[in-house]
């Protein structure tokens, strides 16, 4: 499909205007980056690879009643999408403690959490994407009350499909990132799933091994990050399995390359 003209361009993914009114091209590139962007890299064949993932997941959650952009894939980096109108804010689930909540709060990484955990997230770069309250969301009108349990509504029942999912692959979904936006008609507005759902934001770790088979693999320099994203493809048969046992169960040389 020939280039439209770029809407946005984002850490992951450039958004093009699409064939008809309403819809968007997403297309899903190699970058990769950590730390609101303090990092930055490339990860062969990222985008060929979440952009699979995200169809195969998006096209799954809307079998089961959860409305989100998600057309159909183009072509192997771009997908067609409907445009919303994006709430500013980063959902994340967490089901197993990890990354910041273990930082701010001293939680052992890896321990259980006693319930699955909703946080909200203002998107912005400048300020770091701070951690808000239900509160803020509201005094600042970002969303609204019934927005609000539309979105932690469908952020549980994706987080229980998904965690069935993963784990009839022995994977755990220790924690993942989602955002939301707002489709109109007329004056009405609905919430829908939006933006994609891949290992850039899931934390995803092998059951058995514990090895991370996500970006954590990037941003704390372990190594092994395109075999880890395809171990993930693979697993989920989005990938031929034609190379014999994968790699990624056994990541001791990206380890020893790093004295880990």
């Amino acid at each position: 499909m020939s280039r439209r003209r770029q809407i946005y361009e984002g850490k992951a993914k450039i958004l093009y205007e699409g064939p008809e009114p309403g819809t968007l091209i997403q297309y899903f590139k190699d970058d990769a980056t950590a730390f609101n962007a303090q990092k930055k890299g490339t990860i062969q064949g990222k985008g060929v690879i979440n952009n699979r993932i995200s169809e195969y997941v998006f096209t799954r959650l809307n079998h089961i009643g959860v409305p989100n952009h998600f057309i159909r894939r183009l072509n192997m980096r771009e997908q067609l999408v409907r445009q919303v109108e994006i709430i500013p804010i980063e959902v994340v689930v967490r089901n197993v403690a990890a990354g910041s909540i273990s930082k701010r709060l001293g939680i052992p990484e890896g321990e259980m959490l006693p319930h699955t955990l909703i946080e909200y997230y203002y998107k912005d770069d400048a300020l770091g994407d701070p951690l808000v309250a239900e509160e803020h969301i509201a005094c600042f009108g970002w969303a609204n009350h019934d927005e609000m349990q539309d979105i932690a509504a469908m952020a549980i029942r994706v987080n229980d499909f998904m965690a069935g999912m993963f784990a009839a692959i022995n994977i755990r979904l220790v924690d993942f990132k989602l955002e939301f936006g707002r489709i109109w008609d007329g004056d009405f507005s609905r919430v829908i799933l939006a933006d994609e759902i891949s290992p850039d934001g899931c934390r995803l770790w092998d059951m058995t091994t514990g090895e991370k088979l996500d970006k954590d693999r990037f941003r704390r320099d372990l190594g092994g990050e395109e075999e880890a994203y395809q171990e993930v493809a693979r697993r989920l048969g989005l990938l031929q399995d034609d190379a014999g046992p994968s790699e990624v169960l056994d990541l001791t040389k990206h380890r020893k390359l790093r004295g880990k």
